[in-house]
């Protein structure tokens, strides 16, 4: 007599139907490249967190103007500094450009120095000739990457940093704000007076050459 087996049968392994290998290394790659991103963008903010906060004393840096002459941000010690990073393509830059060349010819007088920072990829006759469609008179410099890291990474477009005489920062704007706003900001940083703060200087990598 043989022994009956009440245990129930497992079932069969159900295979997956219709999955595009493809697929899935396209999902792979997506991925991948969305942590990177992620881990990227979380590093450049990062970078410079703590340095261009208010009261802090702005990093130093040299750059390059587009009349070719190097400008470093220290030599304005003394002076009240308004430092903008921009771009070409950035709609809101338009919109405050005007405002800064008007209070340049208010506050220029009073110790004012406007200074730009172009940071986008466009060829430096494009920025020049942008920067003369906007009628600005304030020295436009060419940006590098390790001087927006120095000031916090510069997550968005534009951003203003107010600097007083001293070589502190007084205040910043992220963003497109008011003109009324603006001016407020530059009399907090004239108002200041001038220090022998020593500025951190910011030395960007050389660029390779093609």
């Amino acid at each position: 007599m043989s022994e009956t087996n009440d245990s129930p049968e497992a079932p069969p392994p159900i295979h997956p139907k219709g999955r595009n290998p493809f697929m899935l290394v396209v999902v792979a790659l997506v991925a991948a490249g969305m942590l990177y991103f992620g881990f990227h963008q979380a590093h450049r903010t990062s970078i410079g967190t703590g340095i261009a906060k208010k009261s802090a004393v702005a990093p130093d840096f040299t750059l390059d103007s587009l009349e070719g002459k190097s400008m470093r941000l220290s030599d304005l010690r003394g002076k009240a500094v308004l430092l903008n990073f921009w771009a070409t393509w950035c709609g809101p830059c338009k919109i405050e450009m005007p405002w800064f060349v008007e209070l340049q010819n208010q506050y220029g007088s009073q110790g004012l120095q406007i200074v730009g920072v172009a940071m986008d990829d466009a060829s430096k006759d494009d920025i020049a000739k942008f920067a003369k469609e906007m009628g600005v008179n304030y020295p436009v410099l060419l940006g590098k990457e390790a001087v927006g890291d120095a000031y916090g990474g510069i997550p968005a477009l534009p951003e203003t940093f107010f600097i007083g005489r001293d070589g502190k920062i007084v205040d910043k704007i992220i963003g497109l704000k008011g003109k009324a706003e603006i001016e407020d900001s530059i009399k907090k940083a004239l108002s200041t007076e001038a220090g022998s703060q020593t500025a951190q200087t910011v030395t960007p990598a050389p660029q390779a050459q093609n």
